[in-house]
């Protein structure tokens, strides 16, 4: 990993948020004034009404013989003070009043949009488009797939969203020579589009994940399959096609059998009616894949794909003590998977091992529930975990000891106690070994860069990044707030820097200067 220097960061990290009187999550960068909150009207002209004292005064200012006298008015005195900044808000420092809310600073993103919904989803992923790999130009386009949390159990849906015309927050500076980016600029403030395709779905959806394709490839024809997997309140796994969804969105005037796509390809039942959230895919080509589910009651199944439809095994993986609260398949070992549990530990599999008990662990990785863990894609012997005391913490797995070994839990190669409640997401960046965003219940989204040091020459910038009794860690490059109850994160793995987020009552997609 290449190393960044802490003063590199200093002046992003503490630029991220401000506070105001208002913001509103609507889906327009520029959250436009609503109509019913208007207030007088202005005259077109600025001219004045005037009363019958003014009439008298200006009357008193005309001498006997009719002529108007000038009246001498004194000097007005411009200051040239600036207007004082905006607060930064520090988290943990500042409690907001009953009438504050943040207010983004754009300056620090490059691009930044808000959409409400209807219902609450806890859970989303990224599907793969057809716009090619390493995208830089705006307007941009993404696609997700989620699951909603309604108010009965016939409302919740399986959702899949286009969001297209995701505009520039800023304009760039300084123009491009060759005006490439002049079309953007032009279209600032116009609003992004929202489109979706639905389907219904019994219970609420406690997580949803899609199918992993190769990168540098496009979408598969309309003809094959592209699967989601959504884990139903409901304890079931259902497994849906949605790349006619997809072709709707994009082709005008397709049509498919609604009919046969609303219902599932497959359902796993067999976790019975017990409800679970771990979940992750894995493939080897486009034919074969594998699913991993685990349930509260700390078993694992695993799902595998045949030319004729899907096998769930009934043998589960049980090491556990507690509920399964992540999976995550190996980048780089195709038979081998992790797994994080409310018993506070990080267990390591072999699908091929007998017995069907983990390999290695990490006995003690939190001081309390691991919610989730991240296993690095470029680097595969770096896992991320985040615990519900709030810490993040990478791990080197190859100090990880193997079952039976009497050698204590390895120690983290990093450990951030930054977020104040249980972390709720966490995810390596698609490309950047060192760089990951993790969320967490006290409403922030934070981007960190393990490469970023601390030398001793720069001991002082470093000093000045304190604010009253929080003191920045050098990794940490970006803090995103505004959003309420955050859920879930993923990258988006075609549009580098870019943060797509949901939470209690919108999704956020964004990128900052800093990644």
């Amino acid at each position: 990993m290449s190393k960044r220097s802490a003063t590199e960061v200093s002046d992003i990290a503490s630029k991220s948020a401000r506070t105001n009187q208002n913001e509103t999550g609507s889906s327009s960068r520029n959250e436009d004034a609503n109509m019913d909150d208007m207030g007088e009207f202005e005259d077109a002209w600025e001219d004045e009404i005037e009363s019958d004292d003014e009439v008298v005064d200006a009357e008193a200012g005309v001498k006997e013989d009719g002529m108007d006298v000038d009246e001498v008015m004194p000097a007005i005195e411009e200051s040239e003070e600036p207007a004082p900044p905006p607060d930064v808000f520090i988290p943990g420092t500042y409690v907001l009043g009953k009438d504050e809310v943040l207010e983004a600073d754009d300056s620090v993103y490059i691009m930044r949009h808000s959409t409400n919904v209807p219902w609450p989803c806890l859970s989303f992923d990224v599907l793969r488009d057809n716009f090619g790999d390493e995208r830089q130009r705006y307007p941009a386009t993404a696609y997700i797939v989620t699951g909603t949390q309604a108010d009965l159990a016939n409302n919740n849906e399986v959702l899949v969203y286009k969001m297209s015309s995701l505009h520039k927050t800023q304009k760039d500076d300084e123009s491009d020579s060759d005006g490439e980016n002049d079309d953007d600029d032009d279209h600032l403030d116009e609003d992004p589009v929202l489109e979706y395709r639905s389907i219904p779905h019994l219970g609420g959806v406690n997580r949803i994940r899609a199918q992993p394709l190769p990168s540098s490839t496009p979408l598969p024809p309309v003809s094959h399959p592209y699967y989601v997997s959504s884990w139903a309140e409901t304890g079931k796994v259902h497994i849906f096609d949605v790349r006619p969804l997809l072709e709707s969105l994009d082709v005008p005037g397709y049509t498919y059998d609604k009919a046969n796509y609303k219902k599932p390809v497959f359902t796993i039942e067999s976790h019975g009616h017990v409800e679970g959230f771990a979940m992750d895919w894995a493939s080897s080509g486009t034919s074969s894949l594998r699913l991993l589910t685990g349930d509260i009651h700390s078993k694992i199944y695993l799902t595998t794909s045949t030319p004729t439809g899907f096998n769930a095994l009934s043998q589960p993986f049980l090491s556990h003590t507690s509920s399964i609260e992540d999976l995550q398949w190996s980048p780089s070992e195709p038979t081998v998977f992790a797994s994080c549990s409310a018993d506070c530990s990080i267990q390591i599999w072999d699908v091929r091992s007998k017995g069907r008990k983990s390999v290695a662990s990490i006995v003690s990785a939190h001081e309390s529930d691991v919610n989730v863990i991240n296993w690095n894609r470029s680097t595969s012997y770096l896992m991320l975990s985040g615990g519900d005391e709030g810490n993040v913490k990478a791990w080197d797995l190859r100090n990880v000891k193997k079952k039976g070994s009497d050698a204590p839990d390895p120690k983290p190669v990093a450990a951030f106690d930054w977020h104040k409640a249980p972390i709720t997401s966490i995810e390596w960046h698609p490309t950047e070994d060192s760089i990951f965003a993790a969320s967490g219940a006290d409403d922030q989204l934070t981007l960190w860069d393990l490469a970023v040091e601390q030398d001793d020459d720069e001991t002082g910038a470093v000093d000045d990044m304190q604010h009253e009794s929080r003191v920045f860690p050098p990794q940490l490059l970006f803090v995103h707030q505004g959003q309420q109850d955050i859920k879930e994160l993923h990258w988006h793995p075609q549009i580098p820097g870019t943060v797509i987020s949901t939470s209690r009552n919108r999704f956020d997609i964004f990128k900052t200067i800093s990644v």
